[in-house]
């Protein structure tokens, strides 16, 4: 249990959110550890679709109210209840706020997330909130720090990689020096990091990956069953199947697996490919795969549910991802998507960018190649496909590296020792 009966306030931008998986297995676990959790949601949900295991979570939810008048009344007397209260702190977050807006090139988004913070500290000084955590460095760890100020609680963060690495480091030094500590999901973050903080701020930063509840992944892959809204030929539904899973975005790559499908059917690989996601991207996928006359061989999915998305991966060779890092350096960390297919055994390839060689050991649980190199990508899955021994036994040792290293009840017993102190 807690040191304190009082619950932690978890921060998000929005909840529930399907890309999140991540953060749904940390509360989770941290639940049924023991933890009293208290969600603050700075959005409400847009999917149709939420991950089962939405329905497992305990805390209670405050949303910031809709942009309406009644919302706008509410924000506005949370503010009038917070200044008359503490009024110091109050005029601290406000020239806080002030200074930032002075500062940044966006001061409206500063006045927003000031807005937001007066009335999320109004709710956590009502749910007696002794300290916030926050999910992402940036519009969360912002209001976090406000309402830190406002409530004269500690809080922390968690950084992963978008917000990160678009986040400009005099801004993350500011961040990293109030939170009483920070968590991040790869090695190379960290190091990013401590490369330019001051070294007594260092030992704030705390590595913690992503877990995996390894329960929900049967060890099994490469079934018969077809996967859904896909109507390809007989020939091509007997070809094995290749998944990959993400947004589509341009720093997950799948233009590369696209173009890497067209050199795989030049040389005659028998194969189908499975894209499952939704994103601004699409359209131009669509057109890629047109113009490439692969349609009936490479689908794009759309968003899925996480129930049926474990069933997917059982009817797969292999996972292929992709990741790049873009001209303003947004990447992704350790992409949850690639740590679920090895928790499935499934063989996995991807790209040397950021976090993932820390997950996929080269020639060891998977095969990894570098970045926007689609005839890489191409060789890589070829080998496995047709190499089945070999496919087994990445498949193999990747669930082995999942259950030593990525087990979310033991890494969530980490958070929870952090979160205990910071809660005092």
């Amino acid at each position: 249990m807690t040191t304190t009966d009082r619950p932690i306030g978890y921060m998000l931008k929005r909840y529930p959110r399907l890309s999140e998986t991540f953060i749904l297995n940390e509360m989770r676990a941290l639940e049924r550890l023991g933890t009293r959790l208290h969600i603050f949601s700075l959005l409400r949900p847009e999917e149709t679709l939420a991950h089962p295991a939405v329905m497992e979570i305990q805390a209670p939810i405050t949303y910031l109210p809709e942009l309406s008048l009644g919302g706008v009344v509410a924000v506005a007397k949370a503010h009038a209840t917070m200044a008359r209260l503490h009024p110091l702190r109050y005029g601290h977050a406000m020239a806080l706020a002030l200074w930032w807006a002075i500062r940044s090139r966006h001061p409206v988004s500063v006045a927003k997330q000031f807005a937001r913070a007066g009335y999320m500290a109004h709710a956590c000084r009502a749910q007696g909130i002794e300290h916030l955590h926050a999910h992402f460095a940036n519009a969360p760890a912002t209001v976090a720090r406000l309402v830190s100020v406002l409530c004269a609680i500690p809080y922390s963060f968690s950084t992963h990689a978008k917000d990160l690495y678009l986040t400009p480091q005099k801004v993350m030094r500011r961040r990293i020096k109030s939170a009483s500590f920070v968590l991040t999901c790869t090695r190379h973050n960290l190091e990013y990091m401590q490369g330019f903080i001051p070294p007594a701020e260092r030992a704030k930063i705390h590595l913690v990956y992503h877990g995996i509840d390894l329960s929900a992944f049967p060890n099994e892959t490469a079934s018969e069953a077809p996967y859904t809204n896909i109507t390809p030929s007989p020939v091509v539904l007997s070809a094995p199947l290749i998944l990959s899973v993400g947004r589509l975005v341009p720093k997950k790559g799948l233009d590369d697996l696209v173009s890497a499908c067209v050199l795989l059917r030049a040389r005659g690989v028998p194969f189908r490919c499975a894209i499952v996601g939704e994103g601004p991207l699409r359209q131009a996928l669509e057109t890629q795969i047109r113009e490439a006359a692969l349609e009936g061989v490479v689908s794009l999915l759309g968003a899925m549910a996480h129930d049926r998305l474990l069933a997917l991966y059982g009817t797969a060779q292999l996972f292929a991802l992709a990741p790049r890092i873009m001209e303003d350096g947004d990447r992704d960390g350790i992409p949850n998507v690639l740590a679920e297919a090895m928790a499935t055994g499934l063989p996995v390839v991807s790209t040397r960018v950021s976090g993932i060689p820390e997950l996929v050991d080269h020639g060891e649980n998977g095969l990894l190649v570098a970045p926007m190199d689609p005839d890489a990508l191409a060789d890589a899955i070829e080998h496995l496909l047709s190499h089945p021994t070999d496919s087994r036994r990445l498949g193999a040792a990747a669930r082995r590296k999942m259950e030593a290293n990525f087990e979310c009840w033991e890494t969530a017993k980490a958070v929870q020792r952090l979160l205990q102190v910071g809660a005092g």
